[in-house]
């Protein structure tokens, strides 16, 4: 009989990563292959299938990720006090699955309901597979960072095929000989379910070397060894809850009137749930969830500039971008390279970063992670100026530079490697154990607001000109963007200038 490992062994591992990751590593990998290529399509969909005006459309994107990020806050309380790490990705995997398959029956018909399956599953998985990433750790072990650095390539890898391959087959860019017209969105939305169905069978096979990781938190036994009472029908009342509200979500991202009202009282509501939590732990340990709930707060300042990706860079490449890439050596679907060519620079260079941090760590010259995240905002406010600066390389029709566009987000992918794996990690650094799970969530639910925010982003810079020109849309997109770089670089300067602040409330966390 096999001897089960112990969470000690788990994190005596030698070497710069732990056997472990890798199978969190694929099976993550593949659940975002189904959200980007899900999240990809998003936009595109409804304005040319669902025919929204293009406002509508960033507003309508921006709720639907804010409830994805805000059902994450809620899978990781779950997790926490009921299903444990493990059954929650199980969970949701399943309702990513069947809200896919919802969506491949008939996108248009049934685009709302499959999208509400989505997003409770993705809130009962995304959060509780990074919280056990962290769990391969000990307190203080420098290899860390570069765990989720990798975590965060399998996260990309699965972006960059997921996030090419949906949009470009619901175009016909990609396999438009094989497939009929009529069924290019249905097989597009059915990919998303094959893959999702992958990564839970790679999770269902490989969770038994987790060891104790991720286990339910509700007892089984007293502590004399006898069997406890059951409280398995506190995971079945879950389960229903979850199928429940489907219809409830499916009317509240319908219409974005209630997802203001949802974000006006999810974000108080965990602020008071939080600090509830925090008067039953030492000075010390609140001390640190103050410095972690600073972080929270910059990232959404973050997200709501840098998820401009899924809103109005989506309809930006629709509409203001060549096909052309290298000057012209190869031609790709600019919607594509949209969604893909940032996870193709993190697949790079997340690897490269995170064996950087390491090695200056070593020397005892690595920045702190307040400086990183600092690093994080300069990075996008100069990716913003460069997405504004693709004015300058268009033609008189408004049709831009696509070589420029992804210059642009070979920034963004610095800013990004600054921030949001560093951001995973030093929430479970900040984190008190029984709290890991919420606080992960509390991350998540920051990334909430920052869609949310970037769908009034992106709205507020749609050109108001009727029947607008894709001149039009140049100047009025490329404007916005100016303006966001500008938040960007305020942001960034600030945190660097309340550092020290920020390293004594962290204390000895680095």
């Amino acid at each position: 009989m096999n001897r089960d490992i112990t969470l000690d062994e788990i994190q005596q591992f030698e070497g710069k990563y732990p056997k472990q990751l890798w199978s969190l590593f694929f099976s993550e990998m593949w659940e975002r292959f189904c959200f980007y290529g899900m999240r990809g399509m998003l936009t595109f969909f409804m304005v040319n299938q669902l025919m929204m005006p293009e406002k509508d459309a960033n507003l309508q994107y921006g709720a639907t990720q804010a409830f994805v990020y805000a059902f994450t806050f809620i899978g990781g309380l779950f997790a926490d006090k009921i299903l444990g790490f493990r059954k929650s990705l199980f969970w949701g995997g399943l309702l990513m699955i069947i809200g896919s398959i919802i969506l491949a029956i008939d996108p248009t018909k049934f685009f709302f309901l499959g999208i509400s399956f989505n997003i409770i599953g993705t809130g009962f998985f995304k959060p509780n597979i990074s919280t056990m990433v962290g769990a391969l750790y000990k307190n203080g072990d420098v290899r860390r960072d570069a765990g989720f650095s990798l975590f965060y390539s399998g996260i990309n890898i699965g972006a960059l095929l997921g996030g090419y391959a949906c949009i470009a087959i619901g175009k016909g860019n990609l396999l438009g000989g094989v497939v009929p017209e009529h069924l290019r969105w249905n097989v597009a939305f059915s990919l998303a379910a094959v893959v999702m169905t992958i990564s839970l069978v790679t999770f269902v096979f490989t969770r038994k070397s987790m060891g104790p990781i991720g286990l339910s938190p509700i007892q089984t036994h007293n502590e004399d060894g006898s069997p406890a009472p059951s409280k398995k029908w506190y995971e079945y009342v879950v389960y229903l809850g979850a199928l429940a509200v489907v219809p409830l979500i499916m009317m509240m991202v319908k219409d974005t009137q209630y997802t203001d009202w949802f974000m006006y009282i999810i974000g108080p509501f965990s602020l008071i749930y939080l600090f509830y939590e925090m008067s039953k732990h030492s000075s010390s340990e609140v001390k640190k969830l103050i410095a972690a709930l600073l972080f929270i707060i910059f990232s959404v300042v973050f997200w709501a500039i840098f998820e401009q990706a899924g809103g109005s860079l989506s309809l930006f490449a629709a509409n203001n971008l060549n096909n052309e890439m290298l000057g012209g050596l190869i031609t790709l679907d600019p919607n594509g390279v949209n969604n893909a060519a940032n996870s193709l620079f993190v697949i790079v260079f997340a690897p490269i970063v995170g064996i950087i941090w390491i090695m200056m760590a070593k020397r005892k010259i690595e920045p702190n992670t307040v400086v990183k995240f600092g690093l994080g905002f300069l990075f996008l406010g100069l990716a913003f100026y460069t997405f504004y600066a693709t004015k300058f390389f268009a033609n008189v029709q408004g049709i831009a530079s696509l070589d420029v566009f992804t210059v642009a987000y070979f920034v963004v992918t610095l800013g990004e490697l600054c921030l949001s794996p560093i951001g995973l990690s030093i929430m479970t650094k900040l984190s008190p154990a029984r709290l890991q799970g919420i606080m992960m969530g509390m991350w998540f639910l920051a990334s909430a607001y920052g869609q949310y925010v970037a769908g009034l982003f992106g709205a507020s810079i749609v050109s108001d000109v009727a029947n607008a020109t894709p001149l039009d849309k140049l100047n009025s997109y490329t404007e916005g963007y100016k303006q966001f770089a500008l938040y960007a670089i305020i942001a960034g300067v600030l945190l660097i200038v309340i550092s020290p602040f920020m390293r004594k409330l962290m204390q000895e966390v680095k």
